[in-house]
């Protein structure tokens, strides 16, 4: 690691904001420390709590240690000056300028996909989800979100349950994974061969504004942007914004009119922001890319599997599913939309159901 580099990640280390580090990037040509702690540009720019942070936290011994440890446990640095260094990232306004990362790097090169959305879905919003990741990861798609609750985790899941690539774009440092319930999960994308990463150092633990900023990252690394289900009120505009300023594909999943969860992605439909999808096949057609069968029918509760048994010898119209499952009707027409929503059956006329 150079002096240049081994200086982007102190400033990282001591918070320096991104402005401030692009101005020193662009302004020093000497990267010993000996030399930065007496130069003036840095004591001029910085407040004074910054300044002191910067003066005070470098040890030698100390910081060559910290940089040791993090390699040691399977965390890769990677700097603004790394060949390795996305290169969606390179040009953004607000670029990281430096990542740490655990997994498999080489995947933001490949066409990747921000799945995004509310922390809280509705069970519509949960079943949309699924429905377009699974299909879009079997599809070859990177799923790129944020491992947060809600829509975040869905997306993850589902990706590794369809055995597919997913990288998470965290708030937090990596030893400190936020929120910490999907400490695990994190740590399966990693062993399934895809990617956790932060701007963060390890240690660091997440603050309200690091979401947004994360934000910046999975719109920058992704091709497009699915919203499946947010409020306007959702951090989820954050990511939208972002996305709209690099030029990203945005798309979004209409939802009911009456459910406050669906706001955005229907505001943004009737602005024409984003594309409007109702199916993941939307999203293969626009790439042009070759839809991938899935190969397996998961996540089905006792009744809906007892409906696609009934449906396996062809199609069957309601009063004959009601008879022969023995479900209630309110509980069977719940399923059937489930299932339709997922797009496992499919709906004829004279209500009439079908496999797809």
């Amino acid at each position: 690691m150079t002096d240049r580099e081994k200086f982007i990640v102190y400033m990282s280390i001591c918070e320096i904001p991104n402005k401030k580090q692009e101005l020193f990037l662009e302004e020093l040509t000497n990267f010993s420390f000996h030399n930065l702690f007496r130069n003036n540009l840095i004591a001029q720019t910085l407040s004074k709590e910054e300044y002191h942070k910067f003066v005070s936290s470098y040890e030698p011994m100390k910081f060559e240690s910290v940089l040791e440890n993090i390699q040691n446990s399977g965390i890769e640095i990677i700097t603004i000056d790394d060949e390795r260094y996305p290169s969606k990232l390179f040009d953004l306004p607000d670029r990281p300028l430096v990542l740490y990362a655990k997994g498999d790097l080489t995947l933001v090169n490949e066409r990747c996909l921000a799945v995004v959305g509310t922390r809280r879905p509705s069970n519509y919003g949960k079943i949309v989800t699924e429905k377009f990741v699974g299909t879009l990861a079997s599809s070859g798609f990177v799923i790129v979100s944020g491992l947060c609750y809600g829509v975040d985790e869905i997306a993850h899941n589902k990706t590794l349950e369809m055995g597919g690539k997913t990288i998470a774009v965290i708030g937090s440092g990596l030893s400190k994974i936020y929120p910490q319930s999907n400490t695990n999960l994190a740590n399966e994308i990693v062993g399934s061969g895809g990617l956790v990463l932060s701007e963060y150092p390890p240690s660091f633990v997440a603050k309200r504004y690091t979401f947004p900023r994360r934000n910046r990252i999975v719109a920058g690394l992704s091709d497009g942007v699915l919203i499946t289900e947010a409020g306007t009120k959702s951090g989820t505009v954050h990511t939208k914004d972002f996305a709209l300023e690099y030029g990203k594909d945005i798309f979004a999943v209409p939802g009911s009119i009456y459910s406050e969860m669906s706001n955005l992605t229907n505001e943004l439909i009737k602005t024409a922001q984003a594309e409007c999808v109702l199916s993941p096949d939307d999203i293969i057609e626009f790439y042009g890319v070759k839809k991938t069968e899935q190969k397996k029918i998961v996540n089905v509760t006792f009744e809906e599997q007892t409906i696609l048994n009934l449906l396996a010898n062809g199609e069957r119209d309601f009063e004959f599913l009601s008879e022969q499952s023995g479900i209630s009707v309110n509980i069977l027409n719940s399923c059937l939309t489930t299932l339709e929503i997922r797009g496992l059956i499919r709906k004829l006329p004279a209500q009439t159901y079908a496999l797809i």
